[in-house]
């Protein structure tokens, strides 16, 4: 699956994937394999990433277009 809101996240916060993958803590090859969707991102690393871009994990996965997280209850 193509993660185009990856990348589109990424590029808003004038970010590069080495950037991202540090903040993941895996190499920059590997981060650059889950954007162009040659490799699956764990859910460890959307939820990770989600709370960094503070998005849900819906929108990341284009299940939506509200960029909001769901409240906290």
């Amino acid at each position: 699956m193509y993660l185009k809101r990856l990348r589109d996240l990424r590029e808003d916060k004038d970010l590069l994937q080495k950037d991202i993958a540090e903040i993941l803590q895996i190499k920059r090859q590997v981060y650059g394999l889950y954007e162009i969707g040659k490799r699956t991102l764990p859910i460890d690393l959307l939820n990770t990433l989600a709370n960094y871009y503070q998005v849900s994990t819906d929108y990341i996965l284009e299940r939506t277009n509200q960029k909001e997280p769901y409240p906290k209850y």
